[in-house]
């Protein structure tokens, strides 16, 4: 029903365009998302009427008068009735205040023994009308030891036009952003250059180039044996979900989005 919905809405569409070395599980499909996938959490911010802050970095959770209070690193702290956190797993433990006593030791083990690939991703852009002469939209590489996949973005969400400039995304290996997961991104962006350079060479030269680290980029191993979620106070409640307790795709996403509003109607 989510994809159906997001589907009619036109956040999402089937994905048409060609992607070689892609691996196709049976009875899986596939999609895109023509605005970028944060128009997908844009999309359920709106439906949900939510007043949304951002750029918001949380460091302390401690308990004041039966409500949280939550302080960040700019700005006076704010009480909460109930706090859900979703970050990567790590960051969730590295959180200061009361929380980190209230985590018991199972529960802290459980999260402990969550870890991520990181990688980095390289955006290259380009001003419009600039053609990029290969036959593929999106393509996975075997045999680079720092390039796992290089897509047309615009291509491969099937929104190409002529007013508006094509963008080229890089993502590099799992073991290539391990292993260079504290180096100078200036410098890490040259070595992504010049394997690029090797694979396509015919790669015209951006107008800019945006290089990302992405330290938790993919669960490798969720919390064990877990709904989607996990309850560390109940009154009030701090509850934590996202994909570090199922996986990361979608579904796993929607899984444990549907299995945290379930454990916090209660208390609403």
């Amino acid at each position: 029903s989510f994809y159906e919905e997001l589907v009619s809405q036109g956040i999402l569409e089937p994905l048409t365009a060609p992607v070689e070395g892609m691996v196709v599980r049976e009875g899986s499909r596939n999609y895109v998302a023509p605005q970028g996938i944060s128009s997908v959490v844009k999309y359920y911010l709106k439906q949900s009427g939510a007043d949304v802050s951002y750029e918001q970095h949380v460091t302390d959770v401690s308990l004041r008068d039966g409500r949280w209070e939550v302080s960040r690193k700019v700005g006076p702290p704010e009480q909460f009735d109930v706090v859900i956190l979703t970050m990567p797993v790590p960051q969730i433990l590295q959180l200061r205040g009361d929380i980190v006593s209230l985590i018991n030791e199972s529960q802290k083990q459980q999260l402990e023994s969550v870890s991520y690939s990181s990688r980095y991703a390289l955006g290259l852009f380009y001003e419009a009308g600039t053609g990029i002469a290969v036959p593929w939209a999106a393509q996975y590489i075997t045999d680079n030891p720092c390039i796992r996949f290089i897509s047309i973005d615009n291509k491969k969400r099937n929104i190409e036009s002529p007013e508006v400039g094509p963008s080229v995304v890089v993502h590099t290996t799992v073991t290539f952003g391990s292993q260079h997961l504290d180096s100078d991104p200036a410098e890490v962006q040259q070595v992504i250059l010049s394997h690029l350079q090797r694979i396509v060479p015919s790669l015209p030269k951006p107008s800019s180039i945006k290089c990302q680290r992405w330290r938790y980029s993919q669960v490798t191993r969720a919390v064990p044996n877990c709904p989607g979620q996990m309850i560390l106070h109940t009154q009030p409640l701090l509850i934590c979900g996202g994909d570090g307790f199922t996986r990361s795709n979608f579904d796993g996403c929607m899984e444990s989005a549907m299995s945290l509003a379930e454990a916090v109607k209660p208390h609403l």
